[in-house]
């Protein structure tokens, strides 16, 4: 019998703590395999200063429903690219000699797309040396950017925040006569995901998406300008998402081109986005003299846990518990990802997938999804998404304020 430890890393969303509940949950109940549950704080960097903590007091009644809708990363996260284990050996040898020391068999990282990039290092390094610690990775981004797996949870909660805002916004600019160009800026750095999600907003009561730009497009200036014209003298008022990575034909993200990207980039080489909302905004009132203004969601898109999908925090949770499965089976080097069964009625299962075809692999929306004419998303999409970002969980409030797990350390 051997110790459980469990850490977060990466960007935080809606449901990595329904993971989280999923996997201490799977180390209770799998007593026969594990030992003590403990968790690491502040992700790999908190292991490396054994910043470990007990987990044990989840056992009492109602705590794990409180992390299930607490957002964020409970543990704490960061972002942290690992050498690899042949150039470094010193760093892994430290890593799994603390993890030696608390009787460590089942070592689980919750992240995305680099985080999974951490879980191939330490299961590749484990085998290398012969260590018996089992190594899993459990799915999250809001990006939905994770090769093999149908979608990755995150997603589907952050894409329900998005359309929600969409449609709310439009009854907003309905207030005026005069025409109007609403802007909203997505998280998508290299995939389109969620800005493409801004088309669930509509329905047969409203059209709320008029146009949206993706990654996975190159973006014409003039075709953009054409497209929202079109729409602003056909009914007055135009709704955009516009995802955060969208770049020119040469490859160049639209704020380089305005002069506005000049942040560093971060340990992984990503450059630190945001602001073409806005750089797009001044394109339409300086183009076309239409009143436009540019939202910003920001980190309320992945923190937004009271406008949680119930079917992405039910997904999250069983990847979770299902991880412990297979770390109890003796599966190390997987993630637990879903396949889809079918798509209406939805249905769907978790599978192991290796994680070697998984880590530094993007998943981008594939051509089929998208409109003839890049502006859009086609049935395909509809059918796809919206099953994710359906059903409301039932949470626990004190005079209007969602509750949160306390801290247990």
């Amino acid at each position: 019998m051997k110790n459980l430890l469990v850490i977060q890393s990466g960007g935080p969303t809606a449901v990595i703590n329904s993971s989280l509940a999923g996997v201490i949950k799977g180390g209770f109940e799998r007593s026969d395999k594990t030992g003590k549950v403990f968790g690491g704080l502040f992700g790999i960097e908190g292991v490396e200063q054994e910043k470990i903590v007990s987990l044990e007091k989840f056992k009492e009644d109602g705590l794990l429903d409180l992390l299930k809708q607490t957002p964020s990363s409970y543990l704490g996260s960061c972002r942290k690219k690992l050498p690899d284990p042949q150039e470094d050996k010193a760093f892994f040898e430290n890593i799994f000699g603390i993890l030696k020391k608390y009787d460590i068999g089942y070592f689980f990282c919750i992240g995305g797309n680099d985080s999974m990039d951490t879980v191939n290092k330490m299961s590749r390094y484990a085998k290398e040396v012969g260590s018996d610690v089992v190594v899993v990775g459990v799915p999250k981004t809001i990006d939905n950017d994770l090769n093999l797996t149908d979608h990755t949870p995150g997603f589907g909660s952050a894409a329900k925040f998005i359309l929600n805002s969409m449609r709310q916004l439009k009854k907003d600019t309905e207030v005026y006569q005069v025409p109007s160009v609403v802007i909203l800026e997505a998280m998508g750095r290299n995939a389109g995901w969620l800005a493409a999600s801004a088309a669930l907003a509509n329905d047969s009561t409203m059209n709320a998406c008029d146009v949206v730009c993706l990654p996975e497009v190159a973006f014409d200036v003039d075709a953009f300008l054409g497209k929202v014209d079109n729409v602003a003298k056909k009914q007055g008022s135009v709704m955009v998402c516009v995802s955060e990575g969208i770049r020119d034909k040469d490859g160049k993200y639209i704020m380089e081109n305005e002069g506005i990207l000049k942040r560093k980039n971060d340990k992984f080489g990503h450059a630190a986005l945001g602001g073409v909302g806005q750089t797009l905004r001044d394109m339409v009132a300086r183009n076309l003299g239409l009143k436009a203004r540019s939202i910003e969601l920001s980190t309320l898109q992945r923190c937004w846990s009271s406008g949680a999908s119930l079917c992405d925090v039910t997904e999250a949770y069983g990847a979770g518990r299902m991880a412990v499965e297979y770390a109890c089976q003796g599966l190390g080097g997987v993630v637990p990802g879903f396949k889809r069964l079918s798509d209406e009625p939805y249905k769907m299962e978790i599978v192991p997938y290796d994680v070697t075809e998984i880590a530094n692999v993007e998943k981008k929306i594939p051509s089929s999804m998208i409109s003839s004419d890049g502006f859009g998303v086609t049935e395909e999409f509809i059918k796809y998404a919206k099953p994710l970002a359906c059903g409301e969980p039932e949470l626990k409030y004190r005079d209007g304020q969602i509750q949160f797990a306390p801290k247990v350390w």
